[in-house]
């Protein structure tokens, strides 16, 4: 039986790195795969999945217009694995999960949980109720904690505490933290 899995964690934690892996294990199986990112983040390239270690694999961009059901069911695959899951809609993850229940294709889908502020994103609010597996990655904070933060910077690496919830940016303008280094740095 198929499932959905989310595999979320706070930046600089290796998601797209574990996804590219994913994605390797099922080819080097002689599986097909068919790999989707957010069409917002171009930071490597319009459709490309990329990792801070140099790994990368060409994706099929989303946006909230993407029928992604429609695209497996035209052509069917060993797996579907989705970057920047934080990005997906409500319906697009309902979408992902009659891939793997009417389809029978497992779904690895990748992403954030929270934003800057330390709210839900939408796509990771619908993973975290209905997906059939919850796997943390792990990342670390300056004091050694595990991370489950994001602290958006400005460019004096001050806390930013107001703006739009997507903002595209790498380590230029994230730090993963734990709550209490997060929290200390919003106040």
């Amino acid at each position: 039986m198929a499932k959905l899995y989310f595999y979320y964690a706070s930046m600089n934690a290796g998601k797209s790195t574990t996804l590219l892996q994913a994605d390797f294990n099922y080819r080097e199986r002689g599986l097909t795969t068919k790999l989707f990112t957010a069409a917002i983040d171009t930071r490597e390239g319009m459709g490309v999945i990329g990792s801070r270690i140099g790994l990368s694999a060409p994706a099929i961009p989303f946006d909230e217009s993407s029928d992604l059901y429609a695209c497996i069911a035209a052509e069917p695959v060993g797996c579907v694995l989705v970057d920047e899951a934080q990005f997906l809609t409500e319906g697009q993850v309902d979408q992902l999960a009659r891939i793997a229940d009417e389809l029978g294709v497992p779904v690895l889908a990748y992403g954030l949980r929270t934003d800057f502020l330390g709210h839900l994103f939408p796509g990771s609010a619908r993973l975290l109720a209905i997906a059939d597996a919850l796997i943390e990655l792990k990342s670390v904070c300056t004091c050694g904690r595990k991370a489950t933060m994001n602290l958006r910077v400005d460019a004096e690496g001050n806390a930013v505490r107001d703006g739009q919830q997507t903002e595209i940016g790498g380590n230029d303008r994230y730090v993963a933290l734990c709550r209490r280094h997060f929290c200390e740095a919003m106040r």
